[in-house]
């Protein structure tokens, strides 16, 4: 039996990887070329993007540990290997839902870089005098301009965000990287990573010289793995996955495309594996969804009961200008730049004439696990049941039992959830309707266009075609809203692309509550 390679899952050290001898996907030229000009820059991913790995390669770049980069292209492009004083800060092993704990964090951390310089501090919660001091006595001590690597940055903002203590560590953090502008004299060189991009007057208000290469083209592979690497490094694992799966290798690849690929980080640029994900299906040889069993991020959760009527303009694609999804503002109440940023939605499509990019759901694994999340969330169904729920309403789908399928939806829906106000219903209702539409897995549409409007949700099969309006009561009669619904049916000719085609069309009217009460009823029109 052929030996199995070792794969670094969930690695961060760039030492243990190279010294384990696992499988490396060489990013060293990156490393290389941004270590050539001075710019501060900023890399926002999500995560179990291999962000952590990144810093840790740059570390031990920039502490000239050439021992570890035998073999890798950096070997062949650096010929000086000049160590440099490193401070790497991470926030990544840290809970900060309270100030507290972020102020607890940042002494700890700053007393291990004291202690290496021999510095005593005078004012221990003056924490950006503190590593200003630090930067100098560095600088002064190697004769060497001082690197810092700082990684999660934004950690403290998401465990705390929509409490009061999202401001206070927002104003901590602002205060602690101050010195990191004040002080470019002592800098060789500064790279900041996180998941989200905070926007600058709330916490970079100091670093407006930041250089984000989040979008741009040339570092779209940083992190990472691109079709083309799979191809290079995997071979072995890829074809160990196919005669596992009883697939051929190609096959095999499909699948994996399917499930794990599908991230753009820049428009027109080469798609990218979730490193994490992929590493697992290729060592346990079994396609699962890994990322949302590593868990599922509770600022996510936290964003979805904050702005729950956001939920079906995602659903098929969602147009945003840059300025929309780059930078989360939290005074703002646009939770895009959250969804897209945490890796829920990423660049599908970019129209170069109005700069609207298309957002969508990067692949299959993401997109089951989020609409999974948001059920979890917004239905009365408990956790337990979820899974049979959708089931059943495949099955009744499957066998055209609309009133059964109705039924199930009606169940999970009985009673407004708490977070959700009573103003926020329409949208509310809307937007679990449709994603336990889609969660069947057949062909579901919300929002699909014709010159004259957009039907609520269609269900297509090879020889028929449901179209489902949805309406509120707003306290009217239930057969005036109902029969209101299958009007708009036919006068919004809805049914017409699908008369082409040959489907038999079915024409259904959900009417729901709004005062709260859930899905009061439905009613079918004349086929």
């Amino acid at each position: 039996m052929e030996k199995r390679r070792h794969l670094p899952i969930g690695l961060q050290s760039f030492m243990n990887v190279r010294n384990r001898n696992c499988v490396y996907v060489d990013k060293t030229r990156f490393v290389w070329e941004l270590a050539q000009d001075s710019h501060p820059y900023f890399l926002s991913r999500p995560r179990r993007f291999g962000k952590s790995l990144l810093l840790s390669t740059m570390e031990c770049y920039f502490l000239a540990q050439k021992d570890l980069f035998k073999g890798l292209e950096i070997e062949k492009l650096e010929t000086e290997w000049i160590e440099y004083p490193v401070l790497k800060i991470s926030f990544g092993g840290g809970a900060f839902e309270d100030d507290a704990h972020l102020k607890s964090y940042l002494n700890h951390m700053l007393s291990n870089f004291e202690n290496q310089y021999g510095i005593i501090p005078h004012d221990e919660n003056n924490y950006s005098g503190r590593l200003e001091n630090i930067m100098n006595v560095a600088k002064n001590k190697t004769g060497k301009q001082v690197v810092v690597l700082i990684d999660e940055y934004d950690k403290p903002i998401l465990d705390a965000i929509y409490t009061e203590h999202e401001e206070k560590n927002r104003s901590i953090l602002r205060d602690f990287y101050s010195p990191l502008k004040d002080n470019e004299n002592s800098l060789k060189f500064l790279f900041i990573t996180g998941i989200t991009k905070v926007s600058h007057v709330n916490i970079f208000s100091g670093l407006n010289q930041l250089d984000d290469i989040s979008l741009k083209k040339e570092y779209a592979t940083i992190c990472g793995i691109s079709e083309t690497e799979l191809e290079e490094n995997f071979q072995p694992e890829i074809a160990s996955l196919a005669e596992e799966q009883e697939l051929t290798v190609e096959e095999a690849k499909q699948k994996l495309a399917k499930i794990y690929d599908g991230y753009h980080f820049a428009a027109d640029s080469e798609g990218v594996y979730n490193p994490f994900c992929l590493l697992k299906c290729l060592n346990d040889r079994d396609f699962g969804s890994y990322w949302f069993e590593s868990g599922t991020p509770t600022f996510l959760v936290k964003t979805l009961q904050n702005q729950p009527v956001q939920l079906q303009s995602i659903l098929n694609g969602r147009k945003a200008t840059e300025k929309q999804f780059k930078n989360y503002d939290p005074e703002s109440k646009n939770m895009l730049p959250v969804i897209y940023q945490s890796g829920y939605l990423t660049i599908k499509g970019f129209e170069k004439e109005t700069r609207v990019y298309t957002l969508g759901f990067p692949n299959k694994e993401i997109e089951d696990g989020f609409l999974d999340s948001v059920l979890q969330k917004f239905v009365t169904v408990p956790d337990d049941d979820l899974g049979l729920a959708i089931d059943n309403l495949r099955n009744a789908l499957r066998d055209k039992n609309i009133d059964r399928a109705l039924g199930i939806i009606q169940a999970a829906i009985a009673d407004l959830p708490t977070v959700v106000q009573k103003n926020m219903c329409e949208n509310y209702y809307e937007s679990v309707t449709h994603v336990m539409f889609r969660m069947t897995g057949f062909d579901v549409t919300s929002e699909l266009q014709n010159q004259y409007g957009r039907s609520d949700v269609t269900v297509t099969f090879p020889n028929d075609a449901y179209i489902f309006e949805l309406k509120m009561d707003r306290g009217r009669n239930f057969d005036e809203v109902a029969q209101e619904g299958l009007n708009q049916i036919d006068e919004k000719g809805y049914p017409e692309r699908f008369n082409v085609s040959g489907k038999k069309t079915h024409k259904i009217a959900l009417v729901f509550s709004s005062e709260g009460k859930g899905l009061l009823g439905w009613k079918c029109g004349e086929e």
